[in-house]
């Protein structure tokens, strides 16, 4: 009898060392899920209409998984209107409103690939890419380090997804 008493009482001290890094595993994997979330971007979220979300929806589908060389890794809050690539973050809003800076008749819009856009430099350094003649504002902002560096071969990878999705057009 002595002996069926003890055997509770060490598998009770086996099971505590398991029991133990089971939940320091646990702790360190949601460690890892939060660190995760609080390294990425965030971007405000657009709120378009019903024929701009559509075509947002469509453009995010056909976004590359790469730009520039970095992997797509997209901002908080997640959104099907907003995408980003590495870090410092590519951030591309998509159903915007008309920016202010369509309206300036000294602006001159520049085309890559097909896409005509109106650049805006920011401050602090980087620019922002609006989309112009096509159904729906789309922008990109690029950070200072991606600007100098490569922004217009940010702009080149994004282009034949935006063709492809956001026709030609006025924007409401």
């Amino acid at each position: 009898m002595n002996s069926s008493r003890h055997r509770p009482a060490s598998r009770a001290r086996r099971a505590r060392p398991l029991a133990s890094a089971g939940a320091a595993g646990l702790l360190l994997l949601l460690a890892a899920a939060c660190s995760s979330a609080d390294d990425r971007a965030e971007a405000a979220v657009p709120a378009p209409g019903k024929e701009v979300a559509g075509l947002c929806r469509a453009l995010d589908e056909a976004l590359p998984g790469t730009v520039v060389d970095e992997d797509r890794s997209d901002p908080e809050p997640q959104s099907e209107f907003t995408a980003g690539w590495g870090s410092p973050a590519i951030i591309l809003r998509c159903g915007i409103p008309r920016p202010p800076v369509m309206s300036d008749p000294d602006q001159v819009p520049v085309q890559i690939e097909g896409v005509s856009y109106v650049m805006e430099e920011l401050e602090g350094g980087g620019h922002r890419f609006t989309t112009a003649l096509r159904r729906a504002y789309v922008e990109v902002t690029l950070p200072e380090e991606v600007a100098a560096e490569s922004g217009s071969f940010a702009l080149v990878d994004l282009a034949p997804a935006i063709k492809r999705t956001v026709p030609r057009g006025i924007a409401d």
